[in-house]
């Protein structure tokens, strides 16, 4: 059995870094949240990448009432010339508003800073504000939109 990197830990929250066998939940969750699909192979591909892609997902009590599920939520970034990079960062529907998010974000921006990273920036709809990254200290300027 594969065993899981821990990043941190605490309020009933693990968030460790992702792997394979949590691909199948990822992609549930992403079709449950409507982010814009990127499937099972892209994340695949994402977790054979070097070390510039950085791929948690956060494990909990709050998902053990929903039977064969583990992950709660997982955030998606990339390490780009001391840039952070947030590309995707979902919860699961049923444990949302409990800090899931905000979380997984902080374990983010923690491993960004380990790595010399001066910026991040967090790709989102047109629109769409995240309340997480506001929460965070981030601001519109952080954010970077795509259309749709």
């Amino acid at each position: 059995m594969e065993t899981r990197e821990v990043i941190s830990t605490g309020l009933g929250l693990c968030i460790g870094r992702m792997t394979e066998h949590d691909l199948l939940e990822v992609v549930e969750i992403e079709e449950a949240t409507g982010l814009s699909v990127w499937g099972w192979d892209a994340y695949h591909k994402e977790l054979q990448s070097p070390e510039d892609v950085i791929m948690l997902v956060a494990t909990n009590a709050m998902t053990d009432s929903i039977p064969g599920r583990k992950v709660a939520g997982f955030i998606i970034s990339r390490l780009v010339a001391g840039e952070l990079h947030i590309n995707n960062v979902a919860v699961r529907p049923e444990v949302r508003r409990r800090g899931v998010g905000a979380r997984l974000l902080a374990a983010v921006l923690s491993h960004g800073r380990s790595q010399a990273a001066r910026l991040a920036f967090l790709e989102v709809s047109a629109g769409a504000l995240s309340a997480v990254w506001v929460s965070s200290g981030g601001t519109a300027e952080g954010l970077l939109c795509s259309a749709g």
